[in-house]
């Protein structure tokens, strides 16, 4: 079995008397999806701000790559080759798809007071880099704006793949889309990971992790309630999990069966 790429054990995340997180274990391989469900409130963003260097854990260890290692920001993820991608996306809808997609970490040409943006190096990186995420744009100028909901998420997808990302955790990407954006996104994924990239899927959507997912954790209240492989566990016996189903049943029974 292939090692992980980062593996996080017994992660602990207090806020003075909250406890946000208690001992969540996770790890995500080359070209594997591992999908992080749970209900609102389960701990699913604190996890991914912790991942990401958002956050330090009060307790618990990252390794990644095979080294321990702590990260103090944001950037020191980033720079290790871990990316996220938040359901706001950080784009600029008036800015082109080029513009948003080097913001930052533009090419240029030409030294001193004559350096300045290589815009046909840039317009070209663009077009390719969406074509190989099956997207074929009007144009690199075309506003970030004019593109549909799927295709944005394309466009921060490919852009940090663009950039380096070993890991790619995508928070909740397909909660605001209709069917075929989608279906849209979730092929995005298959070819993100056919690269060995390894992909964290967090979402409250059981169908959508089980048409992309090789394992799925569910967590809940800060903990998780275990991991399946895909094939060891159906989108019902899931959804079960999610919903606490055992506090459901005690709670229908407590009513009288009205639930």
């Amino acid at each position: 079995m292939t090692a992980p790429i980062i593996h996080m054990e017994n992660i602990k995340k207090h806020y003075g008397n909250v406890i946000a997180l208690n001992g969540v274990t996770f790890d995500v391989r080359p070209g594997e999806c591992h999908c992080l469900l749970g209900d609102n409130g389960a701990g699913k963003s604190t996890f991914i701000k912790t991942m990401s260097g958002v956050h330090q854990p009060t307790e618990g260890s990252i390794t990644f790559e095979g080294r321990p290692l702590s990260f103090s920001s944001p950037r020191d993820a980033m720079e290790a080759g871990i990316a996220t991608v938040f359901q706001d996306l950080a784009m600029i809808p008036l800015m082109s798809v080029t513009r948003n997609f080097f913001m930052g970490r533009e090419p240029t040409r030409g030294r001193g007071i004559f350096k300045r943006f290589d815009i046909e190096k840039a317009n070209e990186i663009t077009m390719v880099e969406m074509r190989k995420m099956g997207i074929n744009l009007r144009g690199p100028d075309q506003a970030v704006g004019t593109l549909s909901g799927g295709e944005r998420q394309t466009v921060a997808i490919a852009r940090a793949v663009y950039f380096g990302a070993k890991v790619l955790i995508l928070d909740e990407p397909t909660s605001a889309l209709g069917v075929r954006q989608t279906a849209n996104v979730l092929a995005t994924i298959k070819r993100v990971r056919a690269q060995g990239i390894g992909v964290v899927f967090i979402s409250h959507n059981v169908r959508h992790a089980m048409a992309v997912g090789d394992r799925f954790t569910v967590l809940n209240r800060g903990q998780t309630l275990g991991t399946a492989t895909r094939g060891e566990i159906d989108a019902a016996q899931l959804q079960d999990l999610m919903a606490g189903g055992q506090e459901m049943a005690e709670l229908e029974g407590s009513l009288g069966g009205t639930i």
